[in-house]
Order: C-alpha cells, then structure tokens, then sequence
C-alpha cells in the first residue's frame, strides 16, 4: 500500500500510519466492499480500538450500511460507538450464573431515560442495562 499525498512529491506506505488509521482502513475495506463480495454475516471485536471519536461515528454510519443486506455483530465496551445507534439495535452481554445471557433493549423500559435526553452510552455508564463486570 503506497500513495502519494496530492501538491507532495512524497511517497507515503502503511508503516507511517498510526495503528486506529491501519485499522480504519481495514474495517473500511470490508464494509464498503461491494455487497456480493461481503460474507453474510461480519463479526468485529472492539473495532473502535485506536480510533479518533470521529471516526467512530464514520465507523458507526459504515456499520449500519452494511447492516441493511447482511448481520453484523459487534462487541465493544464503547460509550461513542453505542451512542450512535438505537435502543433496537442493541444487545446486552451479561455474564449469569448458567453462562452469557443476551439480553434485547427495551426501549419502553428506558423510555423514561431516553425522554430525560439520556443517551444510550450514558445509561450503559450509569449500570441501567448491565452489561458491566
């Protein structure tokens, strides 16, 4: 990977980018790829790792595009990430006493939260729909 930078004469390759800008690149790659390319279901651990608030938002936008043909899942601990999507895209890892219980969001059960102007990861910070250690 090589690029020059537009009015540079300077070639620039993958080892001066910072690791969230590599990683960018590579989640980029694989949700904006033609549909017929992707698999039909994509996984992603913590893909918010490295990268600037912005981009999370971008990344959160991508996500949700791909989302429309495909199942995505994501894992992520990120309060900026889930503050970019809605109460029925969300479910909740919690670890019980039989194993991992996955649990929907309801949003009339956080009605009252979200009509206070609370955002989704505030709640998570705040332990209202679990999800913590």
């Amino acid at each position: 990977m090589k690029w020059k930078k537009k009015g540079s004469g300077e070639i620039f390759n993958a080892a001066q980018f910072s690791d969230g800008t590599l990683r960018f690149i590579c989640l980029a790659t694989l949700l904006l790829q033609p549909s017929k390319l992707q698999p039909s279901t994509i996984i992603i651990d913590e893909p918010e790792l490295g990268l600037h608030p912005f981009a999370i938002a971008i990344l959160a936008e991508m996500v949700q595009k791909a989302a429309v043909d495909r199942q995505v899942f994501l894992a992520s601990q990120s309060v900026e990430l889930l503050d970019n999507f809605e109460v029925e895209d969300v479910i909740v890892a919690n670890n019980g006493e039989n194993g991992s219980e996955f649990i929907r969001l309801n949003e009339e059960q956080l009605r009252i939260w979200l009509d206070s102007d609370y955002t989704l990861g505030e709640l998570w910070n705040k332990n209202v729909f679990g999800g913590r250690p």
